[in-house]
């Protein structure tokens, strides 16, 4: 077992699962170091590193800010992170898929997985580096890229809230059935994990379970600089 391995089963995961049911997000321990989170933070300036750069404004998914999508094989600790939180997370998944009736297609193993978005044509990597200038912000979206989908994923900051940027929390917006949408914010410590809803997420309704549509984005970065990374485990089409 890795170090990243023993961190992310340090954490407590009875807990985490019982907050991300009540908040569709929760918080992990820390998983990388400061010195461990500026080495990935400055992978920004080696573009050999990425198969894909997209700029928020051309693409009105933002502003002042960019995200770059690693290319294969990654370097660490992208990959032994992703590898460390999938069977934690699945447990979680399955039991989503029982109460929605999903069919939980999700094998135990993140290389089962990979290999099945790739048989359905998802063959391009998603761990994803992001950076926000100041005045930067992240629009409410999804990451689907695919008919496959696994239903968590989680973001790292790589950075000192208050110290290297101020503003940029996470912001989570649930719409409930019959009713206005619900919001979270969580201004996400340097080095922690944030889980939170992919697509949907089980809620108790009148008729028992029902889907509820999550979007996740991030509020304005009002001064410095903040860069995430991004952790999705289904690849892209």
């Amino acid at each position: 077992m890795n170090r990243f391995s023993k961190r992310v089963a340090a954490a407590d995961w009875a807990a985490v699962a019982a907050e991300v049911d009540e908040y569709g997000c929760a918080l992990l321990p820390r998983l990388l170091t400061a010195a461990e989170c500026a080495r990935v933070a400055g992978l920004w300036d080696s573009p050999e590193r990425f198969r894909a750069t997209v700029n928020l404004r051309r693409h009105r998914f933002g502003d002042n800010g960019d995200y770059r999508y690693f290319a294969s094989p990654f370097p660490s600790p992208v990959g032994e992170l992703r590898d460390a939180l999938y069977p934690r997370l699945l447990p979680i998944a399955r039991d989503w898929a029982a109460r929605l009736g999903w069919d939980p297609e999700w094998p135990d193993t993140l290389d089962e997985w990979l290999t099945i978005c790739h048989e359905a044509g998802q063959t391009r990597p998603t761990p994803i580096l992001l950076r926000y200038e100041e005045g930067g912000w992240n629009a409410l979206h999804r990451d689907l890229y695919g008919e496959k989908v696994f239903p968590l994923q989680v973001v790292i900051n790589l950075n000192e809230p208050g110290v290297d940027h101020t503003g940029g929390e996470f912001l989570l917006v649930e719409q409930r059935p019959r009713a206005q949408s619900r919001g979270t914010a969580t201004l996400i410590p340097q080095g922690h994990g944030l889980v939170f809803t992919t697509r949907d997420r089980p809620v108790r309704s009148a008729r028992g379970w029902s889907a509820a549509p999550v979007r996740h984005g991030v509020s304005a970065v009002r001064s410095g600089r903040r860069h995430t990374l991004g952790l999705v485990f289904h690849d892209a089409t």
